[in-house]
């Protein structure tokens, strides 16, 4: 069995600049590359797949159960 990577999972709240690539109210997976460089940024895996840098405060952080996690993870 793998080991469990730390995801962090979000929900998207605003989309206004970016609607062709974030869905407001869409759960998100915050890349395993986001370094934290800056407080008010996220790397965001986001419509297309790839991971974008999005402001923060767009999005609120969110706990998953352990079988809807899986499914998300397995599913890219």
């Amino acid at each position: 069995m793998k080991s469990k990577k730390n995801n962090i999972f979000v929900v998207c709240v605003n989309n206004s600049e970016y609607p062709a690539s974030l869905e407001r109210y869409k759960i998100y997976r915050v890349s395993e590359e986001n370094n934290n460089k800056y407080e008010n940024e996220l790397h965001i895996i986001d419509e297309s797949g790839e991971s974008y840098i999005y402001p923060s405060e767009w999005f609120i952080p969110i706990k998953l159960p352990s079988q809807l996690e899986r499914k998300i993870i397995s599913a890219r």
